[in-house]
C-alpha cells in the first residue's frame, strides 16, 4: 500500500506516518529527515539544501526527486511506503505516478491533516524530538510533555528542538504550503484518493484512530 501524507508543517504528518507504518508494517519515508541528514553531512548538496530549509522554502524538484527515487528503489520499500513530505506539487505528483507505474504500483490514498494555522505555529514552536534516530519520539511542551524535562520517556535519550522549529520559519513554511499545495490537494481529490482529517493542535492520534481511518478508507 502506498500512502501520501498531506498537511502543513507541524500538522503531525510524521507522527501519523509512523503509526501507519506500525499498523501496516510498511516503510516510512520522510523527505524532511533525509534533508536534515544530508545537511549534517556537510556535503555540497547539504549546503545547498540548507539555503532553502533555513528560509522555510521548498527544495527544488530535481533534488527531491533524486533523493526519493533512490529510497523507493531499496528492498525495504517494496512492500509499501508512507510518503511524508512528497509530493508537494502537481509536477512531483505526476512524476511519482510515472515512477510507480514503471514498478507496477500506484498511490492508494492521500491523507490530508487539517489544523488551523495559528495552532500549527504554536504547536511547532513547542515541539521537541528524541535525538535517538532509532526512537524518534516526538513531544510537545504544552500537550504531551516528557515525564523528565529534556529526556525521552521511551529510550532515555536527550530531546532537542529542530533549528527550523521557530515562529518566523514555520510561518513562512505554512504560507508556502498553502500557496504550493492547493493543486496537489485538488489533484488527489479529483481522483477520489483524498481522505481529509480535521484536527486541533491538542489532539493525540492513536493506533485505534489509524485503524478507524483505514476502515473508512476501505469503504
Amino acid at each position: 500500500m502506498i500512502i501520501i501524507m498531506l498537511g502543513a508543517p507541524g500538522s503531525g504528518k510524521g507522527t501519523v506516518a509512523k503509526l501507519l507504518t506500525g499498523v501496516l508494517n510498511i516503510e516510512h519515508i520522510s523527505t524532511g529527515d533525509m534533508f536534515r541528514e544530508t545537511i549534517k553531512s556537510g556535503s555540497t548538496l547539504g549546503q545547498e539544501l540548507e539555503k532553502y530549509m533555513s528560509k522555510g522554502m521548498l527544495v527544488p524538484d530535481d533534488i527531491v526527486i533524486e533523493i526519493l527515487e533512490d529510497r523507493l528503489s531499496r528492498p525495504t520499500a517494496q512492500n509499501g511506503v508512507v510518503l511524508d513530505g512528497f509530493p508537494r506539487t502537481k509536477l512531483q505528483a505526476n512524476y511519482l505516478k510515472s515512477m510507480l507505474e514503471k514498478r507496477g504500483k500506484k498511490v492508494d490514498i492521500a491523507i490530508q491533516l487539517n489544523i488551523p494555522d495559528e495552532e500549527l505555529i504554536y504547536r511547532t514552536v513547542k515541539r521537541r524530538i528524541c535525538s535517538n534516530k532509532e526512537c524518534g519520539a516526538i513531544y510537545n511542551l504544552e500537550f504531551s510533555k516528557p515525564i523528565q524535562e529534556g529526556i525521552c520517556d521511551k529510550c532515555g535519550s536527550k530531546l532537542y528542538q529542530r533549528e527550523d522549529d521557530n515562529e518566523e520559519t514555520i510561518t513562512k513554511r505554512i504560507k508556502t504550503y498553502h500557496t504550493r499545495t492547493e493543486d496537489i490537494i485538488k489533484y488527489y481529490e479529483e481522483q477520489g484518493k483524498l481522505y481529509k482529517v480535521n484536527l486541533r493542535a491538542q489532539d493525540k492520534i492513536t493506533q485505534q484512530d489509524i485503524k478507524k481511518w483505514l476502515e473508512e478508507i476501505k469503504k
